[in-house]
């Protein structure tokens, strides 16, 4: 490895939507750097756009590997687990996510609209039914995604809560305590044992249902890799949706987009989704970690191998390179396609349902409630701390 500065990670603590400018200054001079994470010992760090999604698509980079590593991380522990898709490799990560990829063809998705905007009308329904002031995560951000992800596992409504409240935990990086992270993931562990053996018993049209034939018909994976696949479909399947409906709703209002919108201007909704998913950060600093697996020159750097890598999908989003006044929501550019669902093998699979379910909250409020507004000046919105997605506590708006 060469010499070069050793930049501690992360650079600062993550205030809300902005995004530190260290990550573009490392883009205009050190676009792979050296970085000292808190746990492990150094890792490197990737921003730029191209090499980013080299990172992710190159087999060279493992994330199986990471389990047999103390890995350079952001966590004092994080869970680990070989049957978790997310550290898988192919092929058994090919072979793991074509069982879940079936429920999420455009085809299907597509049939679930009609669904999904009876359940938005609902939720505004009872939001505006109360009279403002409303909080639109509690109301709707927070809800319509449980909801979505409720139908299509086929977790009972009634368990919404329990598992709410064990994947904010999950999802967590230091607001809880390593016991209190990994006691959550046993509590959601077991009960995905228990419905898939509900569903077993009685089986019925969703998506454990078919991954409970999968294992026991198809024999398509294991017991542990059922299990551990349901609890990352649960806690994923909705963590993200929640807080990017959140934060686009929010940086809408503050910057008068949602306005211009209820007036009859500005973009098709689908395209300032698409601008929206590429401007506003949501991860926060850090992820998931890939290892190479023998040396790789990345944007001329040489990662050696054994060495992790991390990349930052929010800073890629942003490259100047790339992207032309990156810093500036512009839904008319012609721009190439944001990272934010991820790249390569590890793609978001439910990509499509959750661009649907942010279209379907954004759109309902603008046909029920066109004069919508927050209800509080934006700094004094209250954000989420150490968690692994960026969202606020709450949005209180009025109209």
């Amino acid at each position: 490895m060469d010499e070069r500065t050793v930049h501690r990670f992360p650079f600062g603590p993550t205030t809300g939507l902005e995004l530190d400018g260290k990550y573009r200054k490392l883009q205009e001079s050190e676009r792979v750097a050296r970085v000292r994470m808190p746990f492990g010992g150094d890792a490197w760090l990737v921003t730029g756009y191209e090499d980013t999604k080299f990172v992710l698509s190159d087999p060279r980079f493992s994330r199986a590997v990471t389990l047999t590593m103390d890995l350079p991380r952001l966590q004092p522990h994080i869970v680990q687990n070989p049957g978790m898709i997310m550290s898988m490799d192919p092929p058994d990560h090919t072979r793991v996510r074509q069982v879940a990829a079936r429920a999420f063809t455009p085809r299907r998705v597509e049939k679930l609209r009609p669904w999904i905007d009876e359940q938005v009308d609902g939720l505004l329904d009872r939001m505006t039914g109360q009279g403002p002031p409303a909080d639109l995560m509690r109301d709707l951000a927070l809800p319509l995604p449980v909801s979505v992800i409720c139908e299509i596992l086929g977790v009972p409504f009634a368990d919404r809560e329990k598992f709410r409240d064990w994947s904010d935990i999950v999802m967590s990086v230091t607001a809880f305590t390593p016991d209190e992270i990994q006691a959550a993931f046993l509590s959601l562990t077991e009960y995905l044992r228990w419905l898939v053996g509900q569903r077993r018993v009685a089986p019925a049209a969703d998506l454990f249902s078919a991954m409970v034939r999968a294992r026991d018909v198809e024999a398509v994976m294991s017991e542990e890799e059922l299990i551990t696949f349901g609890v990352t479909l649960l806690v994923v399947g909705h963590e993200t949706t929640v807080n990017e409906i959140a934060d686009m709703m929010f940086v809408m209002l503050r910057d008068g987009l949602y306005a211009e919108l209820a007036r009859g201007g500005g973009p098709p909704l689908p395209r300032l989704v698409e601008e929206l998913l590429r401007f506003v950060p949501l991860e926060s600093p850090g992820g998931f970690a890939r290892v190479a697996t023998e040396d790789v020159v990345v944007g001329g750097t040489l990662i050696a191998k054994g060495e992790a890598v991390y990349t930052q999908l929010s800073a890629a989003n942003r490259d100047p390179e790339v992207f032309t006044e990156p810093d500036e929501i512009d839904a008319e550019a012609e721009r190439e396609p944001h990272l934010t669902f991820g790249f390569g093998p590890h793609r978001c699979m439910g990509a499509a349902l959750a661009k649907m379910e942010i279209e379907a909250a954004v759109g309902g409020l603008l046909r029920r409630v066109p004069g919508l507004r927050l209800a509080v000046e934006p700094e004094e919105i209250v954000w989420k701390a150490d968690r692994l997605v960026r969202g606020p506590e709450a949005l209180p708006v009025t109209w």
